[in-house]
C-alpha cells in the first residue's frame, strides 16, 4: 500500500511540474509611481504595477524582477495577471531617468542565479519582458531656504535704513 501511495505522489508531483505553464509572447501594460518629494525623506520609493498577458493564456506565473543588479520578487496581486514590483534607493544613489525592470519566469531566473554563482555573464539570459520605469527626478527643496532669504532681506533693509539715516544727519 505504501508503495502505491509513493508512486501516486511521485506521479502527481511530476504532472504538476510538467504542467507548470510557460508564457509565450508576453504583453505587458504597466503604470509606475516614484517618490518625487525628498525634502524630508532618506529613501526614494519605486513601484511599478503591471498586467501580464500571454498568447497561450497562461495565468498565475511566478515572476521575478531584476533592476540594476538587484533581484526582486514580483508580487502577484488579487487577480492572476496583475503584478507589482517595489524597491527603495538612497536619495544620493537614485538617479533620474529610465530604470529597466527585467521580468523573468522561474526557469530563466534560475538560469540567472546559476550564472551569478558560476561567474558567467547573466545578461545572456533573455528576460520574459522589460518594464521601463521613468524617474523624473526628486525635489530636494529650494536652492535657498526661506529662513536664510528672510535674514538676508532683514540685513539689507537694516543697512539701507541706517545708511539713509546717516546721510540725513550728516
Amino acid at each position: 500500500m505504501k508503495f502505491i501511495l509513493t508512486i501516486l505522489l511521485a506521479t502527481l508531483s511530476t504532472i504538476s511540474v510538467v504542467s507548470s505553464e510557460i508564457c509565450h509572447s508576453p504583453e505587458v501594460s504597466a503604470s509606475a509611481y516614484v517618490t518625487e518629494d525628498a525634502t524630508i525623506l532618506t529613501d526614494i520609493a519605486f513601484t511599478t504595477q503591471f498586467t501580464l498577458r500571454c498568447s497561450n493564456g497562461a495565468k498565475g506565473i511566478s515572476l521575478y524582477a531584476e533592476v540594476e543588479g538587484k533581484a526582486l520578487p514580483a508580487v502577484r496581486l488579487s487577480s492572476d495577471d496583475k503584478y507589482q514590483v517595489s524597491w527603495t534607493e538612497d536619495i544620493s544613489r537614485a538617479r533620474s531617468g529610465d530604470y529597466n525592470v527585467k521580468l523573468y519566469d522561474e526557469e530563466s531566473y534560475a538560469a540567472i542565479r546559476k550564472a551569478y554563482r558560476s561567474g558567467d555573464d547573466p545578461s545572456s539570459v533573455k528576460p520574459l519582458a522589460v518594464v521601463v520605469l521613468n524617474n523624473p527626478g526628486v525635489y530636494v527643496g529650494p536652492w535657498v531656504n526661506s529662513e536664510l532669504l528672510a535674514a538676508f532681506l532683514a540685513a539689507l533693509v537694516s543697512y539701507a535704513a541706517f545708511s539713509a539715516k546717516s546721510k540725513l544727519l550728516a
